[in-house]
């Protein structure tokens, strides 16, 4: 099977080194050296108060998202790298589609500013890791699932322009009976154990490839920073954030369903719960909720504290939010600050006033418009995606 060329890469150097010029372009400027990230392969700085380091990612402190309004700033957006990020120039940027989904079957190839001369979309959207929660897995239920232990903070929401993808795929020639796409990164290939998977990516049905999905180029009113996708991403609502490939450089377009390692050994459900071949791939995200408070918080007894947090849920808009502070022995509605969206979250507020020091445990429990609430306990698999339950949040009155 034939694959189309990469795009012309840049040193690291000679990409920030082009400043203004790339700039107009919708490249960035040189992130300054006392700056620097503390992460190889992660360009943006990660200060320890707003990042947890793990291996090649970086986790947002959720907490940390109580100054923060609906969306999240770049500068504390989670980052996941199956490699390094690398830095791209727009100006040199293709994305080529490809394969026997087209009319023709010949590549077609769009340059950065030919897509920015398109017709654009912003829309706001959840970007969310599959594995998000996977750490409470084993700390909230005593079970040992594989993977980076993420808590809570592999989510973020931001405000992204770009193109749609059904616009790109018709002008490209999509064919009638095409089924299936399989956009790819241009990190570096993704090495395991000793094999090379190859450059991430992973089959996109062309069914919600018309649907909802884009082609972005910024994020939050800026372009995208090279650790968030520069110069072009997708975008793929409500689904696993795997989904949402970054740095994409082409498109196969197939009239056959179309496989890769992020849907065949990845991105699905083994385990005693689930078919014994695993489930079908991973689709949609979950719901959750969560405090904004660092597990442990101190918190002074005999004054009223304001708790806040946020919800969400990939279903369908948020309903409402119930608060337990005493383990879950009795519930209270929070105040929803937001007004109930599909594809974003929505912040929330309870007022508490502990009556005498010692150990409480903090819940918040989501229920969406569809019905879905969340359960007490998560069903577990083997590489701890999808932890929807709630959440139980240590805090120390004193």
């Amino acid at each position: 099977m034939p694959h189309p060329p990469a795009p012309a890469r840049r040193s690291l150097l000679k990409a920030l080194a082009a400043g203004p010029a790339a700039a107009a372009l919708g490249g960035l400027a040189a992130t300054p050296a006392a700056a620097a990230p503390a992460a190889p392969g992660i360009v943006k700085p990660l200060p320890e108060a707003y990042f947890t380091v793990r291996g090649t990612n970086a986790e947002a402190r959720f907490e940390t998202f109580a100054d923060t309004g609906p969306l999240t700033p770049a500068d504390r957006f989670f980052v996941r790298n199956h490699t390094s990020t690398p830095v791209l120039d727009a100006a040199d940027w293709k994305l080529t589609l490809w394969g026997d989904g087209l009319h023709g079957r010949a590549p077609v190839t769009f340059g950065y500013g030919q897509l920015r001369s398109l017709p654009s979309v912003t829309r706001t959207a959840l970007v969310e890791c599959a594995g998000n929660g996977r750490g409470l897995y084993t700390t909230q239920q005593g079970q040992t699932v594989s993977g980076t232990a993420w808590t809570l903070g592999a989510v973020g929401a931001a405000r992204w322009r770009g193109v749609r993808l059904a616009d790109v795929l018709h002008r490209a020639g999509l064919a009638h009976d095409a089924v299936d796409l399989l956009p790819r990164g241009l990190d570096d290939p993704y090495i395991s154990g000793g094999t090379d998977h190859g450059r991430v990516r992973r089959p996109l049905p062309v069914a919600k490839a018309l649907d909802d999905v884009i082609l972005a180029y910024e994020m939050n009113g800026e372009p995208l920073p090279y650790d968030h996708g520069h110069p072009v991403r997708l975008i793929v609502p409500h689904w696993i954030g795997i989904a949402s490939i970054k740095w994409l450089g082409d498109i196969e377009v197939s009239t056959r369903p179309l496989t890769s390692p992020w849907s065949t050994d990845w991105y699905r459900l083994f385990g005693a719960a689930h078919p014994a071949g695993g489930s079908a791939p991973l689709t949609r995200q979950t719901l959750k909720s969560a405090h904004h408070l660092p597990f442990g918080a101190t918190l002074e007894a005999g004054r009223t504290h304001r708790l806040t947090g946020r919800a969400w849920s990939a279903h369908a808009p948020v309903r409402a939010v119930d608060v337990s502070t005493d383990g879950g022995a009795t519930w209270r509605p929070a105040r929803l600050h937001d007004g109930p969206r599909r594809g974003a979250w929505v912040r929330w507020s309870l007022p508490w006033r502990p009556d005498r020091p010692g150990p409480a445990t903090l819940l918040s429990r989501t229920t969406d418009a569809v019905g879905h609430t969340q359960p007490d306990t998560a069903v577990p698999n083997t590489q701890g995606y999808l932890f929807d339950a709630v959440v139980r949040h240590p805090v120390t009155v004193v």
